[in-house]
């Protein structure tokens, strides 16, 4: 295939985990690339998850073996490629005898130890809940436990941090733009976005075209591209709380149901619990997705079934919930759906589209490489694998070691509260000083909004990352929204607005 001048190799529609992780990918293989989202990054499902890159445990009950090995594998590559964003966290499993039998467990961790080739993480250990710290908040009754080891993850800044190194590839990264329409014509693509701010529309001629649209990948096929697919996705809805954390220790706890589900009760931004997640088939529009009533009190009701302390409805500081866009393979139960992903080429016209269903954020980064090797016949040209060994931005640290980096970060910056150094560190990584510049005190760091929120943060988040919104910056690039009061937020988005406009 000839290239017409003003061509683009690729297009790649969905700026979530899996359209950041393609654009980034292709990018760095020499590939010409847009990017272009509706929303913000990360806005719908990549930053609702349960922000945990992990195997999937509870998939083997349902024979996934290779899914979960290779999930186990990508854990490892992502922990080396950004650790400030990714750490190990390890899992108190109280064993309820009324639910799975112990051997089942115990097998099921044996069985998550040595899939996927652990190097990093310890091992399962067996708690005496009676005299182990951790089983201290755990009722009475529950005597044994298990602990094992998975990791964290801050979803949102993942797909940023994807977005950001497809950026310093090449690509052109677009957000509150939608593709509006794409047509095949004279062999290639034609896609026109419409900035949803200014109304500017613009015109792009790509080779390809690739949906990562997520919940909308359907949508995108049938109303937009004007093409077909015999595959769909099936929505699941996944609700989750955060709540007051309650107990000592830096560990998480994973909790059976009744019903067989399993809840995480995670440490969430220092002195908060993250609570989820709810499982369940859903028909309406993925924007206007929230947890109702009754998954709040099946979530409360799962983990007062396990702890001395009880929560309560008014403990809930938060509830958010997205939608899970799994690919639709016929099972009945919504948590027997798979987990895995399926690409769908279509090359009619000899204007292929690449539609993507399905997915996990764990598993985002092999995705992306095996998307690309299925385009490998139309970009014969394009460069090797590299991701595998390749540092997320921020990420470049020696040896992946974020301990001894956030240490040199102290070091560096003694007049600053270990807090706030801390929460650079963690979300930017080796790119701290790109956010600190040349500041030596607080003062340097221009207004103060509350909390550790500075104006030399949220300048560099509307200058690097594509922040366009106060949302954008309290509730995805980072946490803040649940450290400042409701007066701080306001304040802190009459100040953004007025800026703006001012700019």
């Amino acid at each position: 295939m000839t290239t017409e001048p003003g061509m683009i190799d690729l297009f790649v529609i969905g700026g979530g985990i899996n359209g950041a992780g393609i654009a980034r990918d292709a990018a760095g293989r020499g590939l010409s690339v847009v990017l272009c989202e509706k929303d913000d990054l990360a806005e719908g499902t990549s930053s609702r998850s349960g922000k945990l890159v992990h195997g999937g445990l509870r998939y083997l009950e349902y024979y996934e073996f290779r899914l979960v090995r290779e999930a186990l594998i990508e854990r490892e590559v992502l922990l080396n490629a950004a650790p400030h964003i990714i750490w190990p966290m390890r899992f108190v499993l109280p064993h309820s005898p009324e639910d799975r039998p112990a051997w089942l467990v115990r097998l099921g961790l044996f069985l998550y130890d040595h899939l996927g080739g652990r190097k990093k993480l310890p091992g399962t250990r067996t708690l005496d809940l009676r005299r182990d710290p951790e089983g201290t908040p755990i009722l009475d009754q529950f005597t044994r436990g298990f602990e094992y080891s998975d990791c964290w993850v801050d979803d949102a800044r993942l797909v940023v941090l994807n977005a950001l190194g497809a950026a310093e590839k090449g690509a052109e990264v677009l957000t509150r733009s939608p593709a509006i329409s794409a047509r095949r014509e004279n062999g290639g693509w034609t896609i026109i976005t419409r900035d949803s701010a200014t109304g500017e529309t613009r015109t792009f001629r790509a080779k390809c075209l690739v949906n990562c649209a997520g919940p909308w990948v359907s949508e995108v096929i049938n109303n937009v591209a004007g093409s077909n697919s015999a595959r769909n996705v099936r929505l699941v809805k996944g609700s989750h709380i955060i709540v007051p954390k309650w107990w000592a220790g830096s560990n998480a706890y994973l909790v059976q149901n009744h019903d067989k589900r399993v809840i995480f009760i995670n440490p969430y931004e220092g002195d908060k619990a993250l609570i989820g997640t709810t499982d369940i088939a859903y028909e309406g529009r993925a924007e206007d997705v929230a947890a109702d009533e009754s998954e709040i009190d099946y979530l409360l009701a799962a983990v007062n079934r396990y702890f001395k302390e009880k929560l309560r409805r008014s403990d809930v500081l938060h509830s958010f919930s997205g939608v899970r866009p799994l690919f639709d393979d016929g099972k009945g139960n919504p948590s027997a759906v798979t987990r895995d992903y399926v690409f769908d080429l279509d090359e009619t016209g000899g204007a292929p589209l690449l539609n993507v269903f399905g997915g996990k954020i764990t598993t985002f980064r092999e995705l992306a490489e095996r998307g690309l090797h299925r385009l490998r016949h139309i970009f014969p040209k394009m460069g090797d694998d590299w991701t595998q060994h390749a540092p997320l931005p921020g990420g470049e640290m020696p040896g992946a070691d974020y301990e001894t980096f956030a240490n040199g970060l102290r070091d560096s910056y003694p007049w600053m509260p270990r807090n706030l150094v801390q929460h650079y560190g963690r979300l930017y990584g080796a790119r701290t000083h790109d956010v600190v510049g040349a500041a030596t005190g607080l003062a340097g760091l221009g207004r103060h909004f509350g909390g550790n929120l500075y104006e030399a943060e949220v300048r560099y988040l509307t200058t690097k990352e594509w922040a366009r919104t106060a949302e954008d910056i309290l509730y995805r690039r980072t946490k803040h929204y649940l450290h400042l009061t409701a007066d701080q937020r306001a304040a802190f988005a009459d100040w953004f607005d007025a800026a703006r406009l001012a700019a």
